[in-house]
């Protein structure tokens, strides 16, 4: 007895649906995200660009801002991608109307438009607020090391650059050297019509390189001579606070900063603003993407990318942001024991927010000085006893922590941005920059964490659909 299958007409010619919208389920998150760009966004700052008549008529920016925030949502990213995805997958069909752009279109509108871009993240984030998904109750901070678009191979230490681009203008010393040496012989050499001064491409090739690598040695001694300039102006702010204390900093008075860069500090070629950070994978050239996650839905509530590979500076601006964003404070805030400082428990207190940071092996810099002072012999005179000094701030975050136990809202630090960053890089492949340069970077990251916080919002749209069903209309779950 012979098996039927189903028919396999593959020549069978076929209607299409009435509209592209019908390529995909209504409940889509296709049509989620075009239902928002329409109805929600504000997209005036893109849509004012358009003001010359001239040329052929550019793509809808609306249906272009949909199919980049449907991309990224989709673990898309790359512009070849995106338009391939554009001529072959019916969801992006349903977005550009069977009218794909290509590629170079869709690079240019994110490169034209990335800072407006950018500044939907907050549009976002107010729509995620509206829907219950923001309470600010508790906001945990965290950041993540995500490679850079350039190879760390690519780059030169400080030392390094000095001797490498002396050992290239020695060699192109050296050339020219050769070439007047044999000016009788430049016909036969370089040919008719060649005066023999014209410097071969390989010449000229080293001469750029090095003055590439004189560049990147100006820029390494600029950095160093700011970040020491900064630090004198720091030491000076804590020693004016400690005068006002009434307190004195033990020991000889510290060597003024140098200004001069390390010999192992690095300055990367490809892109001089990404550093070397060390990650779980060793040793990457990268940036350090920050997140604050609300406790309610995961939704990130601020963002942002630093070059500096420590987040201890990153808590107050990332703080301070969150209230920036949504007009208010979190009423508690969690971190780990990398943004963990004196200041930062200070700024915290100041704002009024109850904050738990690990403290980890980190002191209090005047404590930690203060204890490491020699204590009085029996030579010394005769003194009473000091009274016994107030704890540092570090040391009372400690205590707090080991006092709330299991209970203490400390725990939520790990549960909230850290699943964040796993649905970034793991489920959606986010795991290098395409872009380079700092500012670039950040609109970027911001586009992403956009995107993030779309899919959190689709979702509620969908169980709140589901909830709002009939028990005896919902779909049987196996």
């Amino acid at each position: 007895m012979s098996k039927t299958f189903r028919a396999w007409n593959i020549d069978q010619p076929l209607l299409l649906p009435l509209v592209v919208q019908d390529f995909v389920a209504p409940d889509h998150l296709a049509r989620f995200v075009l239902a928002l760009i329409v109805d929600e966004f504000n997209l005036i700052e893109i849509v004012a660009a358009y003001s010359n008549e001239k040329g052929q008529p550019p793509f809808n920016p609306h249906m272009m801002t949909a199919l980049l925030l449907y991309a990224y949502s989709r673990g898309v990213y790359s512009s070849r991608r995106i338009a391939l995805a554009c001529r072959e997958r019916v969801d992006f069909m349903s977005i550009v109307a069977l009218d794909p752009p290509d590629f170079r279109t869709i690079a240019s509108f994110r490169k034209r438009h990335l800072k407006a871009l950018a500044k939907l993240f907050v549009q976002v984030l107010k729509l995620c607020e509206k829907a219950g998904l923001v309470k600010l109750g508790h906001v945990a901070l965290d950041g993540s090391k995500i490679k850079a678009n350039a190879s760390k191979h690519k780059a030169m230490s400080y030392e390094r650059m000095e001797k490498r681009a002396a050992e290239l203008e020695a060699e192109v010393v050296n050339w020219l050297s050769s070439a007047e040496a044999a000016d009788a012989a430049e016909d036969k050499l370089y040919g008719r019509g060649k005066t023999g001064e014209e410097m071969p491409d390989w010449v000229a090739d080293k001469k750029r390189r090095a003055e590439t690598i004189r560049a990147a040695k100006a820029a390494l001694e600029a950095e160093a001579k700011a970040a020491a300039e900064a630090k004198v102006k720091e030491e000076a702010a804590a020693e004016e606070k400690r005068q006002a204390e009434g307190r004195k900093k033990p020991g000889p008075k510290a060597a003024p900063p140098s200004g001069e860069p390390d010999p192992k500090a690095q300055k990367n070629f490809t892109d001089p603003e990404s550093r070397i950070m060390k990650s779980k994978d060793g040793f990457v050239q990268a940036y350090n993407a920050q997140a604050a996650v609300d406790a309610e839905a995961q939704i990130i509530v601020a963002q942002g990318v630093t070059q500096e590979a420590n987040d201890k500076r990153q808590l107050v601006p990332m703080t301070d942001a969150i209230e920036t964003n949504l007009g208010r404070k979190p009423e508690q805030l969690s971190a780990d024991s990398g943004y963990c400082s004196d200041a930062n428990i200070e700024a915290l207190e100041t704002r009024g927010i109850d904050g738990y940071i690990a403290p980890g092996r980190a002191k209090d810099a005047d404590g930690a000085a203060e204890a490491g002072a020699a204590p009085p012999t029996d030579a010394s005179p005769a003194a009473s006893p000091e009274p016994p000094k107030a704890p540092t701030r570090v040391e009372a975050m400690r205590e707090k922590l080991k006092a709330g136990g299991h209970d203490s809202p400390y725990r939520l630090r790990k549960q909230l941005p850290e699943p964040v960053f796993g649905q970034i890089k793991e489920a959606r492949g986010f795991r290098q920059f395409l872009l380079r340069g700092l500012e670039e970077v950040q609109a970027e990251w911001s586009l992403v964490c956009t995107a993030h916080n779309l899919l959190k919002l689709a979702q509620r749209r969908t169980l709140s659909a589901l909830r709002s069903m009939a028990p005896q209309a919902r779909p049987t779950v196996a």
